[in-house]
């Protein structure tokens, strides 16, 4: 994507924008020059790139404040970031928009482990909120496969999931309370360290919300005690329907394991060559893992291995030793990096029932050949939350465009078998066009008055989520006047 050449106008924008925010800002919390800001040109879905008009790295909610009061007197849009991990073009920059990210926000504010609570600033990562809690027997549930590296921040806007979302719920189970501010500079707060607030859900429109509402700075979230243990099981099938079908029936018998983990030929031979796990090549591969005291493991996966023979495994192994559950759970947590070893790929996120598995597999395999292009999969099985990866070659022409076609079938097919577009990675720009085929007319319009309503000109966030067509006469509306 190339930046246009920017006229003496907007020139003369962008200097005084930089003016008035190195007033409110550290020196080095405004970055201006083109060769720096190309540093926030993408996020992790690096096929569109655009350099923003400025970046700023604030410190604090009032720091936060001061630059979308800038702004929204400015008239400037601004696109929120947290680590820039989405995979959904979430964090994309519009050429004349501020990039305000969270980066520098990461202290916990508050720790109550009688209540379960945490406080914590957007910006610190996922994984070290439980880092920070785990001394005293604590950790926080949802975990992203980037967990290393991810933002609160993005996983409130996306409502990031993780491996163990079955049992313990996505980003907004585990979501109490946020500090919030509007595009004019006002601070709120929604919900708290409390199990429910009165009045309406504000809190469960936030979190998903894209940044398209406000730019969330604080949040409170629950923390769990740690469970007494943990076993995996590793299960190997012949085919990847009969994979599909087996979780299927572990669900349907009222069994609830912490995770079951899918992977299949493609994936398991690439992790393999990169991490060495140990896992059988098979067709189709499931990590189960429960937890609980021993006796309830024992008891669960019992359950679980009866149900799996009915389906002539070709591995059936439990783990007997913590470092065989880490070698399991090696290779899942390494299919994203192993499978970017070999192939430029897209990975997707529509979630499907799971009663649908075995339909919606056998479906991708012909559309793999329809298309020409190789999928493979990896995912959240328990709860229908598919990845397929499309693999192509970014420097082929014509491929990434034939990628994205493919993908817009399989999402497709996801909302035809009774799912939804996004699992955990949100719309963005990947999926806004698609918006249209889950969604009828009225229930984007009901969507776009609540935008309405939080961001009235329509300066977060821009160009994301709705359909371009369907929010062209809103994200052209003139700034009021001051």
């Amino acid at each position: 994507m190339e930046m246009p050449i920017p006229d003496q106008a907007i020139l003369a924008r962008k200097s005084r924008v930089v003016e008035r925010l190195r007033a409110v800002l550290p020196v080095d919390a405004v970055i201006s020059e083109v060769s720096e800001t190309r540093a926030y040109e993408c996020d992790a879905l690096t096929a569109y790139k655009c350099p923003p008009m400025v970046a700023v790295l604030p410190s604090s909610t009032q720091e936060v404040s001061d630059v979308l009061r800038i702004c929204h007197e400015e008239g400037v849009p601004v696109v929120p970031r947290g680590s820039g991990t989405s995979l959904a073009g979430g964090a994309l920059p519009t050429a004349d928009c501020v990039i305000l990210g969270v980066a520098r926000m990461n202290d916990v504010l508050d720790t109550d482990y009688a209540n379960r609570v945490i406080r914590v600033q957007t910006g610190r990562t996922n994984l070290s909120v439980t880092g920070a809690v785990e001394e005293n027997g604590f950790f926080y549930a949802p975990d992203p496969s980037s967990q290393l590296a991810c933002a609160i921040a993005g996983n409130i806007a996306m409502n990031s999931g993780g491996a163990h979302c079955l049992k313990y719920g996505v980003t907004t189970n585990n979501l109490m309370g946020v500090t919030m501010v509007m595009m004019d500079g006002e601070v709120v707060e929604i919900g708290g360290a409390h199990m429910d607030s009165g009045g309406l859900d504000l809190l469960g429109l936030i979190c998903g919300s894209e940044g398209q509402l406000g730019v969330v700075t604080e949040a409170t979230l629950r923390i769990l005690p740690k469970p007494e243990g943990a076993r995996p099981v590793l299960m190997g099938f012949d085919d990847n329907e009969v994979a599909g079908a087996c979780v299927s029936d572990i669900i349907k018998a009222g069994v609830l394991p912490v995770a079951i983990e899918f992977m299949d030929r493609p994936c398991i031979e690439a992790t393999e060559a990169f991490a060495q796990a140990g896992y059988p090549m098979c067709e189709a591969l499931l990590i189960v893992e429960v937890e609980g005291s021993e006796a309830e493991i024992d008891h669960q996966l019992s359950l679980i291995m009866e149900i799996a023979r009915r389906h002539n495994p070709v591995e059936l192994r439990e783990s007997t030793s913590a470092d065989e559950s880490a070698r399991i759970w090696l290779g899942r947590k390494s299919a994203f990096g192993a499978m970017g070893q070999i192939n430029d790929y897209m990975c997707l996120d529509g979630t499907i029932p799971v009663s649908s598995l075995p339909f919606v597999l056998r479906r991708i395999s012909e559309m793999s050949e329809q298309f020409g292009l190789k999928v493979g999969n990896v995912f959240h099985a328990g709860d229908g939350n598919m990845h397929p990866l499309i693999l192509f070659d970014a420097n082929k022409p014509g491929d990434l465009e034939l990628c994205e076609e493919f993908g817009a079938e399989i999402l497709k097919l996801c909302v035809e078998a009774g799912g939804c577009l996004t699992g955990e990675h949100g719309v963005g720009i990947e999926k806004r066009d698609l918006m249209s085929y889950q969604y009828a007319p009225e229930d984007l319009e009901a969507q776009m008055a609540v935008k309405d309503v939080f961001d009235p000109q329509w300066l977060l966030n821009p160009a994301k989520v709705f359909p371009l067509d369907v929010s062209a006469s809103r994200r052209s509306l003139p700034v009021a006047a001051e």
